[in-house]
């Protein structure tokens, strides 16, 4: 088992929980109107280029699991890309790499 397994978990819950602070503050100051957020991404060209950062980031990582996912059959795996899209690219990455390095039986 890899020494850096629970490092990865930990990213992982981090990259979920410290994003999620932001948008929540966000949504109780503006109201929880996800396309008055989406706009807030736009705002400039600053936080437009994070977002398509962001957005090719998981688009990579989606393409990266589904071909691991393939070959491995590790299909909880697979719950990583619900998780770069829903909460982000900062906990689905860590969570992918903590799923991928299970001991393999």
């Amino acid at each position: 088992m890899s020494r850096f397994r629970y490092v990865f978990l930990a990213l992982a819950i981090w990259g979920a929980i410290h994003p999620m602070y932001y948008f929540i503050t966000w949504f109780n100051e503006n109201g929880y109107d996800i396309w008055a957020m989406v706009d807030a991404w736009h705002v400039n060209a600053a936080t437009s280029g994070l977002v398509w950062d962001l957005t090719v980031a998981a688009v990579t990582l989606t393409i990266w699991i589904l071909a691991e996912v393939a070959v491995r059959r590790n299909w909880i795996a697979l719950i990583a890309i619900p998780a770069a899209f829903c909460i982000g690219v900062s906990c689905g990455l860590p969570l992918y790499l903590f799923l991928r390095s299970a001991p393999v039986r």
